[in-house]
């Protein structure tokens, strides 16, 4: 099976780019979005986030606001802003951080390869959000959000795209947060089928992020295909937009947590109960965490190491040995009583973008009563996790650099 394919790609003019590209639609506040977007009309904000378009009390899933998506979506068709290529092409997408490069294959994959598993998850995803990104892509009749994959990396496949990305980039602009975001077109078809064939030896595709759309991608195609007498498999909607890159280029940073309260502890009792599992050790300065199943936690005015003590770890189980799942069933469930953090209100997450400073701000503002930073989940540990079959805790990984909402978009039609 095919796992994917090139398609005609929907983007802005190479002097629009600049104008058009946008966070992802799920990393900003409808605020943030307004205040981005304030002076930039092509924005895809007001396609991604279109509530802001509308009074600041509209409801962002109320039927207003996928109408608004859809007519702001078409607007920019119909002026020119966003056009569609002439053939089913392959792209080629770099993202430049300070230091670190990484470049990703932008493709359609298929829908059907994700329900037979060979396009691997490692999370749940809530109903409210996939319903949301149902009716986005219904509305707009086209996959704007790409699902982020990875794949245990090819040389075969690095060849080809280090070839490939020799010449000058169709795109070259850097976004607000000062990420670089490149773009080349694969429009020769030795190339593309090169690639094809170099992908039909990758084992398995990985979800990285994107689990609400690439679930979404899956609810329309099914929709569709019951709605189309004539279904063939062909079809735009069988497929969904992604950007595929290699395992040894991925940058994941820490997932940290935050809590509300002791669960009415006072912080000596509270010190005295995780010595039971952990070892702790003061420390003068901010804990960034060296290495797996060391933690740093802070209380107002003190940082701690934490170690996990030797025996507490099911290592051969994928899930339970995750430090994110370390944290949780040592201290954060049995200690802090938080044993639903995606329900619980008392717990929040912050990604490692923000920095350890934000951790303590958040202590010392009052707002938190206790923050832990933790060592980052590795790949490895996302792809045995999905290939067991199981599911990771929320908010185990965070990605950095962000893809572009906006850059390239896949037409249903």
């Amino acid at each position: 099976m095919p796992v994917i394919r090139p398609f005609p790609g929907l983007r802005p003019k190479p002097e629009y780019t600049s104008q058009v590209i946008a966070p992802p639609y799920d990393v900003v506040t409808s605020k943030e979005a307004r205040f981005l977007a304030s002076s930039k009309p092509w924005s895809f904000l007001h396609i991604s986030r279109p509530e802001i378009d509308l009074p600041p009390t509209t409801d962002p899933y109320s039927p207003e606001v996928y109408a608004k998506a859809k007519e702001n979506f078409q607007r920019q068709i119909d002026q020119g802003i966003l056009q569609k290529d002439a053939g089913a092409y392959y792209y080629l997408y770099r993202l430049i951080m300070g230091s670190h490069s990484q470049t990703g294959l932008v493709a359609v994959s298929s829908v059907a390869a994700y329900e037979k598993n060979l396009i691997r998850k490692h999370e749940f995803t809530r109903p409210d959000k996939e319903d949301d990104r149902v009716r986005q892509i219904d509305s707009l009749n086209a996959q704007t959000g790409p699902v982020f994959l990875t794949y245990k990396h090819s040389h075969a496949i690095d060849g080809l795209i280090e070839m490939e990305t020799q010449g000058i980039p169709m795109v070259d602009v850097t976004g607000e947060n000062g990420v670089r975001h490149l773009l080349w077109i694969v429009k020769d078809r030795s190339t593309i089928e090169n690639l094809n064939r170099a992908f039909d030896h990758v084992a398995f595709l990985y979800i990285a992020d994107g689990h609400h759309r690439s679930a979404a991608a899956g609810r329309v195609a099914s929709l569709r295909r019951k709605r189309n007498p004539n279904h063939t498999g062909e079809e735009a909607y069988n497929f969904f937009l992604s950007v595929i890159f290699p395992d040894n280029q991925m940058k994941i940073l820490d997932y940290n947590r935050v809590v509300k309260d002791l669960y009415g502890l006072t912080p000596n009792v509270f010190l005295k109960k995780i010595r039971e599992g952990f070892s702790i050790q003061p420390e003068t300065v901010p804990v960034k965490p060296a290495q797996s199943k060391e933690f740093g936690m802070y209380l107002p005015g003190q940082w701690y190491r934490l170690v996990i003590k030797p025996g507490k770890i099911k290592m051969g189980d994928p899930v339970k040995r995750l430090d994110v799942s370390v944290l949780a069933d040592h201290l954060i469930s049995p200690i802090l009583r938080v044993s639903d953090p995606r329900r619980d209100k008392r717990i929040d997450f912050v990604g490692g973008i923000r920095g350890l400073q934000e951790l303590q701000r958040r202590v010392d503002s009052g707002e938190m009563a206790v923050a832990f930073s933790l060592f980052p989940t590795t790949l490895s540990d996302l792809m045995a996790v999905a290939d067991a079959g199981e599911v990771m805790p929320p908010k185990s990984t965070w990605f950095e650099p962000k893809l572009a909402d906006g850059m390239v978009s896949h037409l249903l039609e």
